[in-house]
């Protein structure tokens, strides 16, 4: 049964901790943009230049990894793919609330995890489409 619950909602969950505990609970855009702006660690480039990666980077790398796996998950025929189609647009719609009405949810990072969301929704919905049709022409003919 834990197949069923969207991996995205791992990125989710860490972003509200990181906003919400590391911008010590003001909630604020500017407090948070800085909480995941500020570089967790330095890697040095071969051009000289320093790329510096911050917690909000992180987390969008995260989302983008279990993206993928979601995406590979809507592929699947089985019962519990619905209930996971079902849960990710519960969690979609979480996620599009917070960042129109939660002050410290309105950041480009937290932006990009609402479009993983709903790529995430619309792949698995597409997907169960796409092989009923199938099934349907098979069993037609």
């Amino acid at each position: 049964m834990l197949i069923a619950i969207p991996l995205l909602m791992i990125p989710v969950i860490i972003y509200n901790l990181v906003v919400l505990v590391g911008a010590g609970g003001s909630g604020g855009m500017a407090a948070a943009d800085a909480v995941l702006r500020d570089p967790m660690f330095s890697i040095p480039m071969a051009s000289g230049a320093s790329w510096n990666v911050g917690s909000g980077d992180l987390i969008l790398f995260l989302s983008l990894i279990l993206l993928f796996f979601e995406l590979l998950k809507s592929t699947s025929s089985q019962k519990v793919a619905i209930v996971n189609h079902a849960l990710s647009m519960v969690l979609f719609v979480v996620v599009l609330i917070e960042f129109l009405l939660i002050r410290g949810f309105a950041t480009s990072t937290f932006f990009l995890i609402v479009i993983m969301v709903l790529l995430d929704v619309l792949a698995g919905f597409i997907v169960t489409i796409i092989s009923a049709r199938k099934d349907l022409d098979f069993g037609g003919a």
